[in-house]
């Protein structure tokens, strides 16, 4: 099977260094500099230091030619850019007029200014067409390790989804398909926040209790949101809801918890971010999800401290207390949100 992944950050090399074990697989980055260095020294020692990839892996610095590798019925396409970057990328695909049968794409959160989740840019962009996301809790390290993992495809087309199991469903990767593309998206893009509020938590030493509640009453509120925009609430259970942010907001190697570590130490967010050397989607697509959870009159009080931090300079303790503070209520199950 031909496939490209799109972008060389970590998640698309992981994916990439996977999939090349039993495809045709080949890794597409911008940067010319960046494709030489991967071509000779067989790893990404920018995003993926230290981890040797697949030897049948190649490279391109051509987005025509990566394109047209992807073109055939039965072949795939992987857009592994950030959220930021996935516009400009549909509208070189057009420009090119070559845009692949089958697309999904890894990345995760809200478009800045427009609001929009990946799927709404894809159909803005490109039209209708068999495509879809693909996510699940997935340190791109450990994926490239070669550790287990399981991702959910979500899509509307059953011939993504199965184009995307054929590629992706082997060695220690499990795949399980969904068509609720809105609950997987906006799973993938709440958990970042909530990531933040964790790590805050932590690095504030409120303790395991205190996490344990934020996890839960976050996974309500991202269920709220998910429900309010169209997806089923049984969706925010499986892998690309509660298991992506158990990862997420738990997990050392999660860039996002990282931040909010740094942030109880009382580092400036300018600071933590110039040093973290990778993009830390919730910061960007926090304030989004805010003003689109005010615009829909849905509650989100754990996003609303978060960004009351990293905007409206409020310290970390007074909003985990702020928190505590907020009147009592009635627990609802996660299905009657």
């Amino acid at each position: 099977m031909n496939i490209t992944v799109l972008g060389a950050g970590a998640w698309g090399t992981a994916l990439a260094h996977h999939l090349a074990d039993r495809h045709s697989t080949l890794l597409w980055a911008r940067n010319a500099a960046l494709v030489e260095q991967l071509t000779h020294d067989k790893h990404n020692q920018t995003y993926l230091p230290g981890v040797p990839l697949a030897s049948r892996l190649r490279y391109e610095a051509d987005l025509l030619a990566s394109l047209e590798h992807a073109a055939a019925e039965d072949a795939l396409c992987i857009i592994a850019t950030p959220v930021a970057g996935l516009r400009a990328l549909c509208k070189a695909m057009r420009e090119l007029n070559c845009i692949p049968a089958h697309l999904i794409w890894l990345c995760k959160g809200f478009e800045v200014t427009s609001r929009c989740l990946p799927h709404q840019v894809m159909a803005a962009e490109l039209g209708a067409r068999s495509c879809g996301a693909l996510s699940g809790p997935s340190f791109a390290r450990e994926v490239a390790q070669g550790l287990p993992v399981a991702l959910t495809i979500a899509s509307q087309s059953v011939a993504c989804r199965d184009a995307a199991v054929r590629a992706l469903h082997h060695a220690a990767m499990r795949i399980y398909t969904a068509d609720d593309v809105i609950g997987v998206e906006v799973g993938g893009a709440v958990k970042n926040v909530l990531a933040i509020a964790a790590g805050i938590s932590d690095g504030l030493e409120l303790g395991l209790n205190a996490r344990a509640a934020l996890i839960t009453r976050g996974l309500a509120e991202m269920t709220r949101l998910g429900v309010t925009l169209g997806a089923r609430a049984e969706t925010f259970m499986g892998l690309a809801g509660l298991g992506d942010l158990i990862l997420t907001a738990t997990g050392d190697l999660s860039r996002n918890r990282t931040v909010g570590l740094q942030l109880a130490t009382g580092r400036p967010l300018a600071d933590i971010l110039a040093t973290l050397g990778h993009i830390a989607e919730g910061v960007r697509c926090a304030p989004e999800i805010l003003a689109l959870a005010q615009a829909q009159a849905v509650e989100m009080p754990v996003t609303q401290a978060v960004c009351s931090v990293l905007f409206d300079g409020c310290a970390p303790r007074a909003a985990a207390y702020a928190l505590l503070q907020r009147e009592a209520k009635v627990e609802t199950s996660l299905a009657g949100v």
